[in-house]
């Protein structure tokens, strides 16, 4: 039975005072639990060492949430795959809604991010999603496909073991909607029989895939409990302790009901 996987994507919030404080409150929490769920924290990246300080008291791991395409040289701004590396993090979050949109990130950079992790041993955070006007459409089975196939079927099998794929319906990040269950079992399906006509029944099976859509406390489970679900990627509830250790714990009972 595979675990069931939560991922915290603070993206560009907290001071580092208030990141400290909630990094301390997740962390005696979960010492706690004795959990099946891998919990994974990915905040800014000036927070990133304070979190892989407290990760192993915490029984959490730690994420990036980006990274350069590039291996090193003059990239003003940029952080590699290997710096992440050398401060112990363990996962990148590669091709955001966000990053797409604001930054431009197109599947072909996005291939080469996820390149540049798996070469250091990271294990990157594949997101793709379609927006409303793609849904409205009817074309967001092919945009997905897309995706699925320019980022990650380069991939050699040994290499797509080290993935995780977060599905996100652009149209349900900070709107306050949410696909329904049946909706982002679909999409999570249709993923999976991507990779198995690629790569094979076992491959599709191992391969984590997580919604990534406006899931709260109060829809995590039944979320969760759709066959093909494997846990979240959280935006805003990650940055509140008492909704983000619900949110943990309904992934708990997901995994141990199955």
């Amino acid at each position: 039975m595979k675990s069931k996987i939560v991922i915290g994507n603070w993206k560009m919030n907290k001071s580092f005072d208030e990141a400290e404080d909630l990094i301390t409150e997740i962390e005696e929490i979960l010492a706690d639990l004795n959990l099946s769920t891998l919990v994974v924290l990915a905040p800014p990246f000036p927070y990133l060492e304070l979190a892989t300080d407290h990760a192993p008291d915490g029984n959490f791991e730690c994420a990036a949430q980006n990274c350069s395409q590039f291996n090193n040289g003059a990239y003003t701004g940029e952080v590699s795959a290997s710096m992440l590396a050398d401060i112990d993090v363990e996962f990148c979050i590669v091709g955001h809604s966000e990053r797409r949109k604001y930054f431009n990130e197109t599947n072909e950079i996005l291939a080469e991010k996820v390149n540049r992790l798996t070469e250091v041993g990271l294990i990157p955070i594949y997101c793709c999603g379609e927006t409303v006007e793609e849904r409205e459409a009817g074309v967001h089975f092919d945009v997905i496909e897309k995706q699925i196939k320019e980022g990650l079927f380069h991939l050699l099998p040994e290499s797509l073991e080290r993935v995780i794929v977060a599905y996100e319906p652009v149209w349900a990040i900070g709107t306050g909607l949410t696909a329904t269950p049946q909706q982002a079992e679909e999409v999570h399906l249709f993923i999976r029989s991507l990779i198995e006509k690629k790569y094979g029944t076992e491959a599709a099976y191992n391969l984590n895939i997580l919604y990534g859509g406006s899931c709260n406390p109060s829809n995590a489970l039944e979320l969760f409990t759709q066959p093909n679900i494997d846990g979240g990627l959280i935006g805003g509830a990650s940055l509140n302790t008492k909704e983000f250790i619900e949110i943990v714990e309904a992934a708990e009972t997901a995994g141990s009901d199955k």
